[in-house]
């Protein structure tokens, strides 16, 4: 049997012309943008798509013209190929190139006749989650293929993937002080009606924390005060709250914080541009002490082990 495993994220454009492509298969999602009609939903799409076009061209180039999350993502599958050398390893991207019709055949081609599916999300969310495995799947029944698929939809229990977000915030904090600093954990926002519906992201997101503040516990790291807050939020519609920019603006005490990007594995214009870049600059005007963000996990050692222990039975 020949055995694939597929890494699927959200994507991010590979250069400046791809932006327009990355806003227009986003915004024309159906599990984005909401709505009955396709018709209302592509204009929908490009209205946003072309209000946010200029902004978002100018922000990635400030990142070098491309999304950090390219390179990250092509070296954590040239590192796990290494941990998993009898399974073919290869990303998939919902917005962006490689899409799933273009790994499809690049599966087919190699009579790969098993599947592992594994978004790179760790909490699940209708948004993310469902939307990377059903355009698979759909894609895949278009395509004629037909292997013995698995998935899995949700790992923020995982021991080692919380032991790798630690490592990560150890590694940021070991020449400072941690109990004179706010810990925030800061992940992409969701329209609060998404929520009412039932997706369950901002409940794992909450418990994820309770996960990680035990583990800080056993470790004897202590924060002044650890606290969520969510990010990205666009448009008029109520957003999961509170937002990290209020957040911000409503510190109390010493202004010294540090930021993990909780929703997202890999580091991408959310966590470069919006917490490295925008936020810092927030944090300026507000006359922080010290402002920092930890990095994602990316391809760290530890996360690595915590791919090959959810792939372990495949």
């Amino acid at each position: 049997m020949a055995k694939a495993i597929i890494l699927l994220n959200m994507g991010g454009p590979n250069h400046l012309d791809e932006v327009e492509v990355f806003l227009t298969n986003m915004f024309n999602d159906k599990n984005i943008i909401r709505v009955k009609s396709n018709l209302l939903q592509k204009f929908i799409a490009y209205i946003i798509t072309k209000s946010r076009l200029k902004e978002a061209k100018s922000n990635y180039q400030k990142l070098g013209g491309v999304s950090p999350i390219v390179a990250h993502t092509k070296k954590l599958v040239e590192q796990t190929s290494k941990a998993l050398e009898d399974i073919f390893i290869i990303y998939s991207m919902r917005y962006t190139y490689p899409f799933s019709k273009d790994v499809i055949a690049v599966l087919k081609e190699k009579k790969i006749d098993e599947v592992f599916l594994l978004p790179l999300y760790a909490q699940y969310s209708t948004t993310s989650t469902k939307s990377s495995l059903e355009d698979f799947y759909e894609k895949s029944k278009e395509l004629n293929f037909n292997p013995k698929f698995t998935e899995i939809k949700r790992f923020y229990k995982n021991r080692l993937y919380n032991e790798a977000i630690i490592e990560n915030i150890e590694a940021e904090i070991k020449e400072i002080d941690s109990q004179n600093y706010t810990m925030i954990f800061s992940a992409h926002s969701l329209p609060q009606k998404i929520v009412d519906e039932g997706d369950t992201y901002q409940q794992e997101i909450i418990e994820n924390v309770e996960i990680l503040k035990k583990i800080l516990d056993e470790k004897k790291i202590n924060f002044k005060e650890i606290k969520i807050a969510y990010q990205s939020k666009m448009g008029p519609i109520k957003w999961l709250e509170p937002s990290l920019e209020t957040t911000l603006r409503e510190f109390k005490g010493e202004k010294k914080v540090i930021i993990y990007p909780i929703s997202f594995i890999i580091d991408n214009s959310e966590s470069e541009f919006e917490l490295n870049i925008e936020y810092r600059e927030i944090s300026e005007e507000l006359e922080f002490k010290d402002y920092r963000v930890v990095k994602c996990l990316n391809s760290s050692p530890k996360f690595i082990d915590c791919i090959t222990e959810l792939t372990k039975d495949f």
